[in-house]
């Protein structure tokens, strides 16, 4: 499977920032989307209170944590604001540019 290195990158920085700050201050569940294509994506036990830019096309978030998260139309969590409750998703054609899970 192939990967762009736009998404290796972003996830790597989420696998390391993991790596780096424990479970203790991760956001325990899944958080899925879909990306270029229609491809799913998902990422386990992201890490709170941060904010991560998408480095490609990212619509349809799905939040399967136990903390909400917010999705933003911009990068650096700027723009429009969705808020999505643990168990809730966004519409699936609704496209996002940076989320922050378990926001402040």
């Amino acid at each position: 499977m192939r990967l762009g290195r736009p998404l290796v990158a972003v996830l790597g920085g989420l696998v390391l920032a993991l790596t780096t700050t424990g479970a203790a201050f991760a956001a325990n569940g899944t958080f899925v989307w879909l990306g270029p294509k229609g491809k799913a994506y998902s990422i386990e036990n992201p890490p709170e209170h941060k904010c991560f830019d998408m480095a490609q096309e990212a619509r349809g978030a799905r939040n399967e944590m136990k903390k909400p998260l917010v999705v933003y139309t911009q990068k650096k969590c700027k723009g429009t604001a969705l808020r999505l409750a643990p168990g809730n998703s966004a519409p699936s054609g609704a496209r996002f540019a940076s989320v922050v899970f378990n926001p402040r």
